[in-house]
């Protein structure tokens, strides 16, 4: 039998570990800003096309290549950051795996040039699908120009996968905001399709926080800080009542390098309970610095994953550090044992006492008091003689007003017990024409002729919503209602793009903006539908959707702005409905295009027949 065991070509092993490294332009953007962070660079810039696309570029100014490293650098297991194997838990620096530049280089074009400081000349190296077209010398500035060009050109099926250019290009912002609130001491530009989108001066922690999320964030911000053996602890975390209903604002850093943790998520949602409404997720900012050796960060490709050597110990700490935080800035309350001095009695008053205030508690202004010479106390007769008299005069003519009264009742007419029944059998003819009841505040039931409806409230007022909007949009003729006073709601700059490119639709849906800014937006007309305290929340459910569906052809940003105002807006599971409710949500139910799905494609009723029913008691 034939040996069927063969090793694979280099450039096939490549692709497979671009697999692990590169799923997406994003990947490529994280792996040339950490590789100009290690090189020393104070100013990263970074360009795309066509959400990375086309084109991902990054320049910085660092210390640069000579020739042999930047011939080296796309070798597959080339690293200047590790000697050995111990070295992986001594890392300081980003990239250490040795596969980045060789992945990305072997389902791309790159174009690379560098230049040390110390030289007069760089070096330009052309590689397409890992085979080095060219290498010579240039003119260049000082630092690394990385130009990666039509990203998996070579692997179609990879390409096809890619979501829409929105969706991705916010996996690049992420990244990008992940490396810049990491390295608040660095400069950061960003430009997309030739427009600058970001630029970021190098600053300290907090005001990179507030140059990326706007300025609205600075009066969001709580400090952390904490310094123990174990763990050092520095940022920042958001006050309860700015509290989204998106994880997008949660940031964990240790070592300079994001990670993720549910565990240690856990413990700032520990720290914030009974403090934040349901559904709501607590925004922060944290740099965590512990000791190289006490963690594993070589456990996931993307090295966003990390392991602890004493996770509850972190967990513990980083709690107590939050909460301590929350109660010194008097977010929440706490048991404060260390007296204020201010709050103290003067000195010059504590021998004082209070002031006193003398009551005769014998006065009674309803009882007359008899003067009597004896007494040696002064008479309040003359005192209590007006109110005695006032008291007095309330009933004059009381008599005669009773009698007259008698003479009203006399003639009082009242209705017969036959009219009294008419009304009860008339609820009783109202509850017997009843033909919808809900069960659990989450389902409708309703007879139908063959047997029975089970309709899901929410699902079903959704396909309702859904096709209203979509109808609205399609003949642009929403109803809308003015707003006494304008609603002003504070956005980021990438959410504000977002609601530029959806105004027109929203406008069709009955949304009025009375203006739109860098960070502001101004609304003075809502749907009908839409309560005004609901805007905020309709409006950032509306931005997560946008930046996480996948507005691909089969479907339109209209179609997608439909579906996220039907799920922000509709009858909610738990929630108790008349029976007026209920009938007008049956009805127009079954008077939609669609009744048997919610616009999600899930089941929005079941039927249930009467030899079903039957089957059940045999």
């Amino acid at each position: 039998m034939a040996d069927i065991i063969q090793l694979l070509p280099d450039h096939v092993a490549n692709q497979i570990a671009a697999g692990e490294v590169v799923q997406r332009p994003a990947s490529v953007v994280k792996e040339l800003l950490e590789n100009a962070i290690d090189a020393g660079a104070t100013t990263i810039k970074l360009i795309i096309k066509d959400a990375g696309k086309t084109l991902v570029q990054v320049i910085d100014n660092g210390k640069g290549m000579s020739v042999t490293d930047a011939r080296l650098s796309f070798e597959r297991h080339a690293t200047s950051k590790i000697r050995t194997a111990d070295d992986l838990f001594l890392l300081n620096t980003k990239g250490f795996r040795g596969e980045a530049l060789a992945s990305i280089a072997a389902i791309a074009h790159v174009e690379l040039k560098t230049k040390q400081e110390n030289e007069d000349v760089g070096t330009c190296i052309e590689i397409e699908g890992s085979t080095v077209n060219s290498q010579e010398v240039v003119v260049t500035p000082k630092g690394t120009s990385i130009s990666v060009k039509n990203l998996f050109y070579n692997i179609p099926a990879r390409r096809n996968f890619l979501k829409s250019n929105t969706v991705e290009t916010r996996h690049i912002v992420d990244e990008f905001h992940r490396v810049a609130l990491a390295h608040p001491n660095i400069g950061f530009v960003m430009f997309h399709n030739g427009s600058e989108t970001f630029n970021l001066p190098d600053s300290n922690y907090r005001q990179r926080i507030v140059n990326i999320f706007g300025t609205k964030t600075n009066e969001k911000l709580v400090p952390v800080d904490e310094d123990t053996e174990v763990l050092k602890i520095s940022g920042f975390v958001g006050k309860p009542e700015f509290a989204k209903k998106t994880r997008g604002e949660q940031f964990f850093f240790v070592n300079d390098r994001f990670i993720k943790s549910a565990y240690l998520n856990h413990a700032i949602g520990s720290a914030f309970e009974g403090l934040l409404k349901d559904g709501a997720h607590a925004s922060y900012f944290l740099n965590l610095t512990v000791n190289p050796q006490t963690i594993d960060i070589n456990i996931h490709p993307t090295k966003t994953e990390i392991k602890f050597d004493d996770e509850h110990t972190l967990y513990a700490i980083l709690r107590s550090a939050v909460k301590h935080s929350l109660g010194q800035f008097n977010i929440a309350p706490v048991l404060d044992f260390d007296r204020d001095a201010n709050l103290d009695t003067p000195y010059s008053y504590q021998q004082k006492g209070e002031p006193s205030v003398e009551i005769d508690r014998s006065f009674n202004p309803f009882r007359e008091e008899k003067q009597s010479s004896n007494s040696g106390t002064v008479s309040n007769s003359s005192y209590k003689k007006t109110p005695s008299s006032n008291w007095e005069s309330l009933y004059v003519g009381l008599e005669s007003k009773g009698t007259q009264t008698q003479q009203d009742f006399s003639e009082v007419q009242f209705e017969s017990a036959t009219k009294n029944e008419s009304i009860f059998d008339n609820d009783n003819q109202v509850e017997k024409k009843q033909s919808t009841y809900q069960f659990h505040n989450k389902y409708i039931v309703s007879t139908i002729k063959s047997g029975m409806l089970l309709i899901d409230q929410h699902r079903a007022h959704q396909r309702v919503l859904y096709e209203d909007f979509l109808k609205n949009m399609t003949i642009k003729e929403a109803m809308s209602q003015q707003l006494l006073f304008p609603l002003q709601l504070h956005f980021s700059p990438q959410e504000i793009n977002i609601i530029n490119q959806l105004k027109t639709d929203l406008e069709h849906t009955g949304f009025i903006f009375q203006t739109i800014k860098e960070e502001l937006v101004e609304i003075s007309g809502v749907p009908v539908s839409v309560p005004e305290s609901e805007v905020s929340i309709i409006l950032e459910q509306l931005i997560n959707d946008v930046e996480n569906e996948v507005p691909d052809s089969n479907f339109s940003p209209t179609d997608l702005l439909a579906k996220s105002l039907a799920k922000s807006l509709a009858i909610k599971t738990g929630q108790s409905l008349t029976i007026m409710e209920q009938e007008h949500l049956v009805n127009s139910l079954f008077a939609c295009k669609e009744p048997n799905v919610s616009p999600t494609n899930r089941t929005t009723f079941v039927t249930m027949t009467v030899d079903e029913l039957d089957k059940k008691f045999v």
